[in-house]
């Protein structure tokens, strides 16, 4: 190994380790961290995120890489090698003074949503937005410039390497030509068929103990993680120690038992990510798009199919109470029930690429400056009609003000959602023709084979190869969006 390579890989695991301590002192704000500590944690984090970028942009940072480009690496080495230029690329376009200032608007803007959005406060709300997109478009201008593309496009790179808004407006666009037509002709299906909801309340400790007989059914390492409570469900921490928040809701069930379902899918991916590379970037997770499929893998793929929601009721029963509406066939259809609703987070599968689509055209139109911050309630609205035909006028709380991700600068992170949806279903399309006995494995509770193969095509191998060729050695090609509109149709059509 290269002395250059070799001081690389000790700089990138000092890295890694300040890494740990911020993503631990994240989950603490939003999970534990009583209020008063907002300022002090933002700063706190701000100045660990400015430490980070010293270390990552010094001079002789620059330097190794291009000694460790000579060297003589093996496949993953290489890998590693593009991985750690790529971070010092990014992070070298940035000023340190505008890392700092993006850290605290954001920390400053996230914990006030805590409270402007129970109230309603949209105007409390769009001031500090408008300081965390001004920050954005500086960071944005100075990364388009560097790569040559637009300012969208610069920061969608951020989270998915080699995706672009052009190619995203023609999947995008693909759907929403299909997408409506479906969605109407699934509820109209649905309104023939008559499902009893369960009426609460239902205590919050029955709650959690069902996330946690779930999170064990799906193999989730309780020595390597643990479950709590945010205001928005996430998963964070670090493959050794990851945590995954839900939100309970004591007139329903079945939200956060899917919260947690969809969050172990991520912590899964987390917690089997290669060990051997660990503190590289090489042993990160692929994309936010593939990390999206893992969790939307475990939540529509698995968790939402009537084999797994029959392997699962003895459960519910046993934890929530054995009623008449947990009759087996009552208890599919409550779970792959259609109805198009306003929250992002507790929308169907199929409804679910509309709330993307709205969000990515705004925040696109954000970020080059086509419209600003006071434009968003009129055009969420205007949006949410056309897409979903549901109205939010007024509505900040359950409209515009209802996600996380805008309050911190993650302008680029929602297309990843309904990438990861389509991801998932074609690496579902992989597994039934790896294990055509799939249906019949989870009805009897042997999901193992179904990791297994998540295992050996998509968790061991982190960041060694690009997401196309990653979905090319699982599935054979591709990204393939007819997959996904064949999976809807499946389900929610024809019964299977």
């Amino acid at each position: 190994m290269s002395s250059a390579y070799a001081n690389l890989t000790r700089t990138f695991t000092r890295l890694s380790r300040f890494g740990h301590l911020s993503a631990i002192a994240g989950w603490d704000m939003m999970t534990m961290m009583p209020p008063g500590g907002s300022s002090a944690r933002g700063a706190a984090l701000a100045e660990l995120s400015v430490l980070q970028h010293e270390i990552l942009t010094a001079k002789e940072v620059g330097h190794w890489l291009d000694e460790a480009e000579q060297a003589s690496l093996n496949d993953v080495e290489r890998a590693n090698l593009f991985e750690m230029r790529r971070a010092w690329q990014q992070a070298a376009l940035l000023p340190a003074s505008l890392v700092e200032a993006k850290s605290i608007a954001g920390s400053r803007c996230e914990h006030a949503w805590r409270q402007q959005r129970p109230a309603n406060d949209w105007q409390g709300f769009a001031e500090n937005l408008k300081e965390v997109v001004k920050l954005s478009r500086e960071e944005a201008e100075i990364r388009a410039q560097a790569n040559g593309c637009s300012r969208y496009d610069a920061l969608l790179d951020i989270y998915e390497p080699g995706m672009t808004s052009a190619k995203l407006d023609k999947t995008f666009g693909e759907i929403k030509e299909w997408l409506p037509s479906l969605l109407q002709r699934i509820v109209d299906k649905q309104a023939q068929e008559v499902v009893d909801v369960p009426v609460g309340p239902f205590a919050v400790e029955s709650q959690k103990q069902l996330g946690l007989a779930v999170m064990k059914q799906l193999g989730f390492d309780f020595n390597a993680g643990r479950l709590d409570v945010s205001a928005h469900p996430f998963c964070g921490g670090v493959p050794d120690d990851v945590r995954i928040t839900t939100r309970y809701n004591e007139n329903e069930f079945i939200s956060a038992m899917m919260g947690v379902i969809h969050e172990t899918g991520h912590a899964r991916y987390e917690q089997n990510l290669p060990k051997q590379w660990a503190g590289q970037p090489v042993a990160h997770a692929r994309s936010t798009a593939i990390h999206e499929s893992q969790s939307l893998f475990f939540e529509k793929q698995l968790g939402r199919s009537a084999d797994f929601l029959s392997l699962l009721l003895p459960q519910v029963k046993l934890l929530i109470g054995d009623r008449p509406e947990l009759e087996e066939g009552n208890f599919i259809a409550l779970n792959q029930r259609v109805k198009p609703g306003l929250i992002r987070v507790d929308a169907d599968e199929v409804s679910y690429p509309a709330h993307i689509i709205l969000r990515y055209e705004i925040e696109r139109a954000l970020i080059e400056g086509e419209i600003e911050v006071d434009d968003i309630p009129d055009l969420w609205q205007e949006k949410m009609q056309s897409l979903l035909g549901l109205d939010t006028t007024g509505n900040y709380r359950d409209g515009c003000m209802q996600d996380i991700h805008w309050t911190d600068g993650a302008f680029g992170y929602f297309p990843t959602y309904t990438l990861g949806a389509m991801y998932a279903a074609q690496l579902f399309q992989g597994v039934k023709k790896a294990l055509p006995d799939v249906n019949e494995l989870l009805r009897e509770g042997n999901l193992q084979p179904v990791f297994d193969w998540l295992q050996q095509n998509i968790w061991q191998h982190g960041s060694r190869f690009s997401t196309k060729q990653l979905i090319e050695n699982a599935t054979g090609e591709d990204l393939n969006p007819q997959y996904f509109r064949q999976h809807l149709e499946n389900r929610y059509l024809n019964g299977f």
